[in-house]
């Protein structure tokens, strides 16, 4: 079993720069495979970014160059910095955890936390 647990979430003006967290307990975090999901009001669960064991990285079109994941193992840590905010960010944002190779489907992950709120006011 993983538990994940989110934090660094608020309200932002456009422009702006967020730091994500997601700290991981449990099993051994270097054997996952790790993601960020996020969902608005009345819209699916869709996929942000995602980092594999060994730190190789995969992003949504709507969030490349502004979007970085990274992973630190020691620290059982995973992190998504967010630049130049927009409006449209403005989401519950999920991390995620599954065996195996990274993956943009939501239905691959094992592992879910209870997310964390982002507003980006225009």
């Amino acid at each position: 079993q993983v538990q994940l647990v989110e934090s660094g979430g608020g309200l932002v003006q456009a422009g702006d720069s967020l730091r994500l967290s997601c700290a991981s307990s449990g099993r051994t975090f270097s054997n996952y495979a790790m993601g960020w999901f996020r969902q608005a009001p009345g819209n699916e669960r869709e996929f942000v970014a995602a980092i594999s064991r060994s730190g190789s990285t995969t992003y949504a079109d709507s969030v490349k160059g502004r979007f970085t994941i990274s992973r630190d193992n020691a620290k059982n840590t995973i992190v998504l910095q967010m630049s130049s905010l927009k409006p449209e960010d403005t989401a519950v944002y999920y991390c995620a955890a599954k065996n195996g190779a990274r993956s943009t489907r939501r239905i691959d992950y094992d592992y879910w936390g209870q997310g964390t709120q982002v507003t980006v006011a225009s």
